[in-house]
């Protein structure tokens, strides 16, 4: 943890994906709202749990009635009351405290002061929002951003981005026909975080935490949060360091005895390994170089219990080497039996708790474009207003747009990984007070 704090860096930045509408967290509830079913007489029944669930507001419906459980849902969902519904998950009531009620946008705040604060007490923090959402994000970052810096004695600084609408793509339902809205057109939709690979190549800052919006656990959980995150920025940059040190070595004179050492390292510390290198040493010595030459990644791994996410993988690539990857399910042949045994046995996922390094050992910035593996993007399944559809997906920001990329995995423990992903997992422990 020290060594995250002491090593030479060109700056750090926490990167929040929150460009998502929360209709994916309501589908239940959606699905419920003209006919009550189990999803929505559970909200209904503990409605006081929720830190959005003011009296005011919801009353004190009664959980068996099903004209109480359906007002309830429409005063969560739409215009009639909160309209959670359309907004995006960064700007909902998460988390009540004592004192104020905390939407998941201002936890990020809180968790940024503790791991991300500079020397000079700033944050920063970049959330990729919908341009949409902007003024509801501002209000958001007003409501809180003065008491904050007062309270924990730093200096935010807050930049919102934009997922590029020309990566959008159109949905289709679920007889593959174009996927239309209430109005009749046809919905195109965000083509997932994989667009968000261009947001990333933006910043300037070499050292970047990335987190979901969702994924923030109440203030007295932070303790182990912020210790965690601090092990990955610091094998982040202990990794980059020996990866640096190897290409100035390389800079200074290749011999048999350093790519030895190289080809070595590779595969004990990153699981690259090689079918066959050319005999020839400056043949040799490049293939090495062109793998060491890379942003660099350390990615959070949590106990598999059973949570939707991504694995960790080796794979063999195009060009023969095997390298760390982790692997969404959709991208897994289930035909295949051996790949279909190889996911269930799968004891670990990410929770998307990753570290990156942008900057190469010349101090430049890596073309993070020029790393994605294009054909790596799959089809999905999302919903709109309660609404099965299928959508297509760019390869995933964590998945193959990354996946040129030197990876590390660290096992972290399950109580740093805190996700809302749909909104009954409010009224779990790590969200209540």
């Amino acid at each position: 943890m020290d060594y995250a704090s002491k090593a030479k860096v060109a700056g750090k930045v926490k990167f929040v994906p929150a460009s998502g509408a929360a209709s994916r967290m309501f589908k239940d509830i959606f699905a419920g709202m003209e006919k009550p079913n189990d999803s929505v007489r559970r909200l209904t029944a503990e409605i006081s749990h929720f830190a959005f669930g003011d009296p005011a507001i919801f009353g004190s419906p009664a959980a068996g009635d099903d004209a109480d459980c359906t007002r309830t849902a429409r005063l969560l969902l739409t215009d009639e009351g909160l309209g959670y519904g359309s907004k995006p998950k960064g700007v909902l009531l998460f988390h009540r405290y004592e004192n104020e009620c905390r939407t998941a946008f201002a936890e990020h705040l809180v968790e940024g002061q503790e791991y991300m604060r500079n020397a000079d007490g700033s944050v920063n923090l970049v959330f990729t929002i919908s341009p949409e959402h902007k003024a509801l994000f501002e209000a958001a970052l007003e409501a809180v951003k003065n008491e904050y810096e007062k309270r924990y004695g730093v200096r935010y600084k807050i930049d919102f981005t934009y997922q590029d609408p020309e990566t959008n793509t159109i949905a289709v339902d679920m007889d593959n026909e174009p996927f239309r809205c209430e109005d009749g057109t046809v919905l195109r939709r965000p083509a997932g975080h994989g667009a968000l690979i261009y947001n990333l190549n933006a910043l300037e800052q070499e050292l970047v935490s990335i987190k979901n919006i969702d994924n923030v656990a109440v203030e007295r959980l932070l303790p182990v949060t912020s210790l965690y995150k601090q092990v990955l920025m610091g094998r982040a940059l202990e990794l980059r360091d020996a990866i640096f040190a190897f290409l100035r070595r390389m800079d200074e004179g290749v011999s048999k005895e350093l790519l030895d050492e190289i080809e070595r390292w590779l595969d004990e510390t990153l699981c690259i390994r090689f079918d066959a290198l050319p005999e020839s040493l400056e043949e040799r010595a490049a293939v090495l170089r062109s793998k060491l030459d890379r942003p660099i990644r350390v990615c959070g791994m949590v106990r598999n219990l059973g949570e939707p996410g991504g694995g960790p993988f080796i794979v063999k690539g195009p060009d023969g080497s095997t390298s760390l990857q982790i692997l969404e399910s959709v991208q897994i042949n289930m035909d295949d039996p051996h790949a279909a045994g190889a996911l269930a046995g799968a004891t670990h996922f990410n929770p998307v708790d990753l570290v990156c390094c942008l900057r190469n050992y010349r101090g430049e910035k890596f073309d993070l474009l020029s790393h994605v593996d294009s054909n790596a993007g799959f089809i999905s399944f999302k919903s709109y207003q309660g609404r099965e559809l299928k959508a297509l997906e760019l390869p995933g920001l964590w998945n193959g747009a990354m996946s040129d990329w030197n990876t590390l995995f660290v096992e972290v423990p399950v109580e740093t990984f805190n996700p809302v992903k749909v909104v009954l997992d409010l009224l779990r422990e790590a969200h209540q007070n």
